[in-house]
C-alpha cells in the first residue's frame, strides 16, 4: 500500500493466544466466538504484526510483536509461536536488514508489542535488535512501565525494554506530534496511559494504526472493548472519535492482532460502526 512517498507492508512476526474473555470483556463468549474461535483453553488466537513504512531514506517499524527466548512456562501460558520466523526474518524476506531499520514507534510497551525490541546477543545480554535504530514511546507511558498498577504489571517485562535505554535508543516523546512528514502520532488512553497510536496520510489516502485501541476488525463496534483495558470509559470514547472520523474520511484501520485480517474500513450502519471492506494490498 502506498501514501505519498511511503510504501506499507504489513509484517507477520508470529501469533500468540490469549484469553478470549479477556479480549473482549463485557461481550458474551457466544458473541466473539462466531468469529474468533476459542481452543480448549478459552484462548483465542493473535497475530504479532508489525507495520513497516518505507520512503527511501527511513524505514520505520511500528512495534515488534511478541520476540522469541521465551522460557517454557510463558509459550505454554500464551501459545507463542513463532513459526513464521520472526520478526526479523519478515523483514530479510522482504529484503530489509535489522541494520537497515531506522525507527521504531513503540505503540506501548506491553509484552506483545514490545518483546522483540531486543534480543540476546552473543554474550547473553540483551541487545537493541535494530542497532542503527531509534525507539520512540511516550514519556508518560514509560514511566507507567517502570512502575505499574497491580492489575497490569503481568503485561510489562522491563527486561525486554529497559535495555534500550541503557543503550541510548529510547527516545522519549512527550505528546501528540508529526514525528516525520505524514507520520502524526496520536494518543489514546484507554488502553494504558500514554499509549500512542499512528496516522498516516498525505491528504487523500490515510491508513490509522490503532494499536489495542482497536487490535482487531472484531473490535470495531463500539462495546468490544478488552477486560485488559486500564479505562475502558475512555476507550469508548476515544473509539467514538477514531471511527466517526475513520467512516468519514475513508481511513485504513490497520489491525495489530487479527489472525485473518490485516486492515478493512470502518462502515457506519443503524447499528453502529463494525469492520467494512478489508484490505488486502500490502
Amino acid at each position: 500500500m502506498k501514501i505519498g512517498s511511503y510504501e506499507l507492508t504489513a509484517l507477520e512476526t508470529g501469533r500468540f493466544s490469549l484469553d478470549g474473555g479477556a479480549m473482549f470483556g463485557v461481550v458474551p463468549k457466544a458473541i466473539w466466538n462466531r468469529s474468533n474461535p476459542a481452543d480448549d483453553k478459552n484462548r483465542i488466537e493473535m497475530a504479532a504484526r508489525t507495520l513497516m513504512i518505507t520512503d527511501g531514506k527511513r524505514r520505520i517499524l511500528v512495534d515488534t510483536g511478541v520476540g522469541a527466548g521465551w522460557d517454557e512456562k510463558f509459550i505454554e501460558i500464551y501459545g507463542v509461536d513463532n513459526g513464521r520466523g520472526g520478526l526479523v526474518a519478515s523483514l530479510e524476506a522482504a529484503g530489509v536488514s535489522a541494520d537497515e531499520v531506522t525507527d521504531v514507534i513503540l505503540t506501548h510497551l506491553h509484552f506483545d508489542h514490545a518483546g522483540g525490541a531486543t534480543l540476546r546477543d552473543r554474550n547473553g545480554s540483551r541487545v537493541p535488535t535494530f542497532p542503527n535504530a531509534n525507539y520512540f514511546v511516550q514519556k508518560k507511558h514509560f514511566e507507567w512501565a517502570v512502575n505499574p498498577s497491580d492489575k497490569d504489571r503481568a503485561s510489562f517485562r522491563t527486561e525486554r525494554f529497559l535495555p534500550l535505554m541503557d543503550h541510548e535508543r529510547l527516545r522519549l516523546l512527550d505528546g501528540e506530534r508529526e514525528i516525520y512528514p505524514g507520520i502524526f502520532i496520536r494518543l489514546t488512553d484507554g488502553h494504558t496511559i500514554g499509549h500512542q497510536t499512528i496516522l498516516i496520510t498525505d491528504g487523500q489516502t490515510s491508513l490509522y494504526h490503532p494499536g489495542d485501541t482497536i487490535p482487531t476488525a472484531s473490535h470495531v463496534p463500539l462495546p468490544f472493548i478488552m477486560g485488559y483495558d486500564n479505562y475502558p470509559l475512555t476507550t469508548l470514547e476515544e473509539k467514538k472519535n477514531i471511527l466517526r472520523r475513520a467512516a468519514e474520511e475513508k481511513w485504513v484501520l490497520f489491525f495489530e492482532h487479527d489472525p485473518y485480517h490485516a486492515a478493512a474500513l470502518a462502515a457506519k450502519t443503524e447499528k453502529g460502526y463494525k469492520a467494512g471492506d478489508t484490505i488486502e494490498t500490502f
